[in-house]
Order: structure tokens, then C-alpha cells, then sequence
């Protein structure tokens, strides 16, 4: 057999036609279309087209919105900014550690800032972002009052932005239906009061969140909604929304302050916009020797709430958890598929599950 013949049994055929298209495309001293590529290599258009896309995929070559393909001098490595909600909130460190993990997996870079839980930072934030030029932008910060300046800066900028749990403006939204996961919340209340309270509830409190905004206050309105589909004859006049800004102190301090004036009320449901608020309602309640008064649910499932759920006389009945695993690798395909250009529901929910103690039982 021909040395040459024998040479060729260790070709791979599509790599080799990759090969033929980079070298023609690093030759060309201007972009080519499908068609031409096409014509000039001979292959079957179908291997072209595949071949274009992955190239554009791994940075090889570029694709402008005309669809002209341009060969680029290497690949760039892709890096996010990520602004995080908080180092002090646990479900926050849960998504860093889930996106890092992804990001990691996908060979993107991240920027990760924390935010403090403030909108001063997060704006802060987003001027360096810009100034690093960032390929993509993720945030997750609570006031709505801020969300406008900071997108602002971000487009200005030209960089895509996706907002997590929060919408802003220009941004692509990330994170859970905030409606539904609060009625799964308020039907868990509910059933806990039918099966241990004869259905007979004195007061809802639903701790809100309101610098998050409507989106995400209507965790409480869905709460509200679950219970009264469930309860449906407690009168309007005992639903209470107060603001306990999804933290622990704050909701520790304005549970107590109610409990002090409802001091022979024994059938209270509340209902947290977060499980830090959840576990603040809770430290208020055991202060007051109210557990057996009390039932309460979060949303998030963080470690020490989930431990709280398996006490079995404990008020902490039960949490949504939203899934923060889940967070890093979706957010990581969504931003390089705004990165590159693909058309993206503007709304991308996660998915969640109601946790109780006899969920975690039956585990």
C-alpha cells in the first residue's frame, strides 16, 4: 500500500474540512457569507453550516448580524460580572458557589462583586463592571429603586444584563415565579392549620419585602391566595403585610412587637418572603414562648432552615426551596446565549418545590 494511502487512514474527515474553512477564512481580508464558503471548499452546505457554528460557538471565528463569518486571531475566553445579593445571606453564597462551579465547567471567567445587600454598592458595582468590560452582566440586588440606574449604565455600556429574582429594566429576567412559589407557601400554612388547628386561624402575617418591588411582593400576595384557598372563610381583616425587608433583625424585632399586642391570640400563620426573614420571625416567637402559637414557612431552603423544618415541635413548618444548584449552570447558558447574539425568553423561571417535615421524612 502507497505511504501516502496509509497517511490518510489517520485523517478525521470534519476536522480536516474545520481546518480547510479557518485557513480560507484567515486568508480572506474580508468577512464571507455561507454561500461563498460554499462554493470556494465544495463540502455539502450542511457540513458548512455545522462547521461555521461550532467555530462561532468556540470563539474561533465570528458571525456579524448580517451573518458574514470572520475569522478572529484566537479565541476569547468569555467573563461575566456577576453582583451577588449578599456574602451575609446564605442563599446568595449558594448561587455564587453554584455559578462559580458552572462557570468553571464552561471556561467562562468570573468577576464576582458583592452588593451588601445595598443599592448604593450595587451601583458602585456596575461602574466597575463597565469599566472592565465584562462581556455580560448578572445581578442580583433588592431595590428597585436602583434597578433603573444601575441597567442604565449596564446598556449604555452595550453589555447584555441578566437580573436574578428582581426585574430591571433591559434586562433579561432569572429566578422564580415569584407568585406561584409564594401560594405553595401559603397552601402549606394552610393545611398545617386544618390538621392541627381545626382550621382555625386568628391572624396571617406575611413578612414582605418591599424595596424588591411588585414582582417580588407578590410572593406574599400568592402566600395570602394559598391560604385562602384552603381557608376561605377568614375575613380579609386578618391578612397583614409588614416589611420586614428579608432580614433577621428586622423581622425578629416587628413579629415581637406584633405578638406583644396580640398576647391571647393562639392561631398565627406567617408567611416570609426569604427563610433569614423566616428565621428572624422565629427567634421573635421562641422569646415569647409562642411556638405552640404559630406556624411558620420561607422560601429558599437554606441549610439552617431546613434543619428547623426537622425539629418536631418547632413553629418553622416548612420552606420552597428554589433550587440554588440549579442557578449556575442555567444562568451560564443563558448568558452565553445572550453573548452570542440567540433570540431568549424574557422571562426564565426556575423550577422549586414546597419542603415540610413530612417531605423530608419520606426522603
Amino acid at each position: 500500500m502507497p505511504k501516502t494511502s496509509t497517511k490518510r487512514l489517520y485523517l478525521i474527515p470534519i476536522l480536516s474540512k474545520a481546518l480547510d474553512i479557518m485557513e480560507l477564512l484567515q486568508a480572506e481580508k474580508s468577512p464571507m457569507a455561507l454561500e461563498a464558503i460554499y462554493q470556494r471548499t465544495h463540502f455539502s452546505k450542511t457540513s458548512v453550516y455545522r462547521i461555521l457554528k461550532t467555530l462561532v460557538h468556540r470563539g474561533y471565528i465570528t458571525q456579524s448580524g448580517d451573518g458574514l463569518y470572520r475569522s478572529v486571531s484566537q479565541p476569547s475566553k468569555l467573563r461575566f460580572g456577576f453582583g451577588s445579593q449578599s456574602s451575609e445571606m446564605p442563599f446568595s453564597e449558594a448561587v455564587v458557589s453554584s455559578l462559580r462551579a458552572a462557570a468553571a465547567a464552561s471556561g467562562v471567567d468570573l468577576l464576582i462583586l458583592d452588593n451588601r445587600y445595598d443599592g448604593a454598592t450595587a451601583i458602585k458595582n456596575a461602574d466597575i463592571f463597565v469599566k472592565e468590560q465584562v462581556d455580560l452582566v448578572i445581578e442580583f440586588q433588592v431595590d428597585q429603586h436602583v434597578a433603573p440606574i444601575l441597567a442604565d449604565k449596564i446598556a449604555g455600556a452595550n453589555i447584555p444584563l441578566i437580573a436574578i429574582d428582581i426585574p430591571h429594566p433591559h434586562a433579561t429576567y432569572f429566578g422564580v415565579d415569584n407568585y406561584r412559589v409564594g401560594f405553595e407557601a401559603g397552601v402549606l400554612l394552610a393545611e398545617y392549620a386544618q390538621e392541627n388547628w381545626s382550621g382555625e386561624v386568628e391572624w396571617i402575617l406575611g413578612l414582605d419585602l418591599e424595596e424588591a418591588g411588585t414582582l417580588v411582593q407578590s410572593r406574599m400576595t400568592g402566600a395570602f391566595e394559598g391560604i385562602r384557598s384552603k381557608l376561605g372563610s377568614v375575613p380579609i381583616e386578618k391578612f397583614v403585610r409588614i416589611d420586614g425587608r428579608g432580614m433577621r433583625d428586622k423581622s425578629q424585632r416587628i413579629v415581637s412587637e406584633f405578638l406583644m399586642r396580640h398576647t391571647k391570640d393562639r392561631h398565627i400563620l406567617i408567611a416570609a418572603a426569604n427563610d433569614t426573614s423566616a428565621l428572624g420571625a422565629l427567634e421573635a416567637v421562641r422569646e415569647l414562648k409562642r411556638m405552640k402559637h404559630v406556624a411558620i414557612v420561607g422560601q429558599d431552603c437554606i441549610p439552617e432552615m431546613l434543619e428547623e423544618i426537622q425539629i418536631s415541635d418547632s413553629p418553622v413548618i416548612g420552606s420552597i426551596s428554589h433550587e440554588a444548584v440549579q442557578y449556575g449552570s442555567r444562568l451560564i447558558e443563558l448568558g452565553m446565549a445572550l453573548v452570542r447574539g440567540n433570540s431568549v425568553s424574557p422571562y426564565n423561571y426556575v423550577e422549586h418545590k414546597a419542603v415540610s417535615r413530612d417531605s423530608l421524612v419520606k426522603r
